[in-house]
């Protein structure tokens, strides 16, 4: 008895009907198959032509980046400030997706041409720091907050200039720029901050050896044996030759400082050097004598009796000239590219260093906070000034000058001091409002040493 068919079911009267559905089936499948590859082959397509960036192969093989890579926007368009900015640097990056900043909670490599990085503004950053107390042996004990207990929350934050994203720092990148290369950062205990956050920063990638440091700790040399990389730190709060006031046999807070006596030590080593990195101002908040050609001709904050007082800015104007004038006649310098990191505040509430100054803060001012017509600002507007003045005199371009301009960005950031979270013995129990706290705000200070380095590739 023959199987009842269903009324569904197509009768088949031969094998020609069947091989003729075959065919039906197999010619449906394959323009499906034919529909998706398009829509695959077009948006592969499409993606590529979004933006075009490079990988650490092109950073680490190309001649420091000779040709730059281009973000193919079309309708975005740059503004360009007409004041004195010379942190708006034009510069090639090119970066892996790990250097890059979170965008929609993804990595993406994002290729800037030019950009103003001293203007922006502080995002929540939920990316653990690239080091810790527990991976940098080097971190200082007065910089370690975390190891005293500050609350953590200051680490999560970003500087996120207005125009473009600044990649997070990438140490075997910064490595391979200065594969054979030598630089020094020259200043007060801020210059050795940003010394001490870059050489915790590296070592995550390579640990370096510890060539030479003085009795003080006041000059010290570090060697990357790999990259073949020397870094350096040497003291000098004034640029010129600051001598301590003593009274009774004791150094008071107090200096004379020879406005045209340069400083020899650190100018001694500039030969040889291809980076150097130049910072200060901190020390001309004290009571400070003015000599020249020998003489006493004025004070800073002494506000004595037939006695000129000069100001901070006068002070700090004379120096710094000094010294970039220094730097411009040094010879056996041709080369030497000078970048000056610009005046950073204290954040000092409720008093001062030993008067119970405290600076509790738990995250980043509002920028309707600070002030930008005070002593800091001006200091900055005088560094600026004098980089454009030495930039005019150096008329055969053997030696270059920057800025990374710090100021602003740093004046918000109340929040990433020691303050109370730190070995208090080396400052008589005070609290530190004046140095930061590593990791934290400091680290951008390198990240945007790290792209000065990049546009500085154009001079070689």
């Amino acid at each position: 008895m023959a199987s009842p068919v269903s009324p569904c079911t197509p009768k088949i009267q031969n094998g020609t009907e069947w091989i003729s559905l075959l065919q039906k089936k197999v010619a449906s499948f394959l323009f499906l198959l034919l529909l998706l590859s398009a829509i695959f082959l077009f948006s592969t397509w499409y993606s590529s032509h979004s933006f075009t960036f490079g990988g650490k192969e092109a950073l680490r093989d190309s001649p420091l980046l000779t040709d730059h890579l281009e973000l193919n926007l079309t309708e975005q368009i740059i503004a360009h400030d007409e004041a004195i900015s010379p942190s708006n640097y034009s510069f090639r990056e090119s970066f892996s997706s790990e250097a890059s900043f979170e965008i929609s909670d993804r990595n993406a490599p994002f290729a800037i041409e030019s950009c103003d990085l001293s203007k922006g503004k502080w995002l929540k950053d939920s990316r653990e720091p690239l080091y810790s107390n527990l991976t940098c042996s080097f971190l200082p004990e007065t910089r370690n907050c975390q190891m005293y207990g500050k609350p953590p929350g200051y680490l999560y934050w970003r500087w996120k200039p207005d125009e473009c994203d600044m990649p997070r720092f990438e140490s075997k990148s910064f490595l391979d720029l200065v594969r054979g290369k030598k630089m020094a950062f020259v200043g007060d205990s801020l210059a050795r901050n940003q010394f001490d956050s870059l050489l915790c920063l590296l070592s995550q990638e390579e640990t370096p050896l510890d060539v030479y440091h003085d009795p003080f700790d006041k000059f010290r040399t570090m060697h990357f044996p790999t990259s073949n990389f020397t870094l350096m730190v040497m003291w000098s709060e004034f640029y010129v030759q600051g001598i301590p006031i003593i009274i009774n046999g004791t150094a008071t807070a107090s200096f004379d400082i020879h406005l045209d006596i340069i400083n020899t030590k650190w100018t001694s080593q500039l030969p040889g050097l291809d980076y150097l990195i130049i910072s200060g101002g901190n020390w001309f908040f004290r009571v400070n004598y003015l000599h020249e050609n020998g003489s006493r001709i004025g004070c800073v904050n002494c506000r004595e009796e037939n006695l000129k007082d000069y100001g901070i800015a006068y002070a700090i104007r004379r120096v710094l000239r000094k010294a970039l004038e220094s730097i411009i006649s040094c010879q056996n310098c041709d080369g030497l590219v000078t970048f000056l990191r610009t005046y950073t505040t204290s954040h000092f509430e409720n008093g001062s260093w030993f008067n119970g100054g405290d600076c509790n803060r738990t995250e980043p001012l509002d920028e309707r906070e600070i002030n930008l017509e005070g002593i800091e600002w001006e200091v900055r507007k005088i560094q600026n000034e004098e980089i454009e003045r030495i930039k005019m005199m150096d008329k055969d371009a053997k030696k270059h000058f920057g800025v990374l301009d710090v100021t602003k960005a740093m004046m918000v950031r109340a929040d990433g001091h020691p303050g109370a979270f730190y070995n208090k013995k080396w400052f008589n129990n005070a609290n530190d409002c004046l140095h930061w706290c590593m990791p934290g705000p400091v680290d951008m200070w390198n990240e945007m040493l790290m792209l000065n380095l990049i546009s500085s590739s154009s001079f070689d």
